[in-house]
């Protein structure tokens, strides 16, 4: 690759597109999990109570931190691409990645502290 071609994998664009693309992988990866845990309320009181049970255990509330973090950085790169597709374009607003970072883990550590 040339020079010009890695410069800009450094760009805050590049790190918006890369972290609003993982994001909604990771997201998309949860969907199958969300469901088997929706099912297992068919399989009866006591598959359910178990599975609750299991969810208080310190890795599931640090996924649940992961998953809020996803949701949140994965909402701000969208709202970015709508201010990018509807608003006129300005300097400043290279600084929006920033901002929707800082709002993505905010977001995140809100929900970590309150999971306590």
């Amino acid at each position: 690759m040339s020079g010009k071609a890695w410069r800009n994998r450094n760009h805050p664009a590049w790190w918006a597109f890369i972290v609003h693309r993982v994001s909604g992988l990771l997201l998309a990866a949860f969907i199958p999990l969300h469901f088997w845990a929706l099912g297992q309320a068919l399989s009866g009181e006591a598959a359910l109570g178990g599975f609750i049970e299991w969810t208080a255990s310190p890795v599931v509330k640090v996924a649940e931190f992961g998953l809020v973090l996803a949701l949140a950085a994965h909402l701000a790169g969208g709202l970015r691409l709508l201010a990018l597709e509807f608003l006129p374009w300005r300097d400043w607003q290279k600084s929006l990645f920033a901002v929707s970072v800082a709002a993505s883990v905010g977001a995140g550590l809100l929900f970590a502290l309150n999971v306590g």
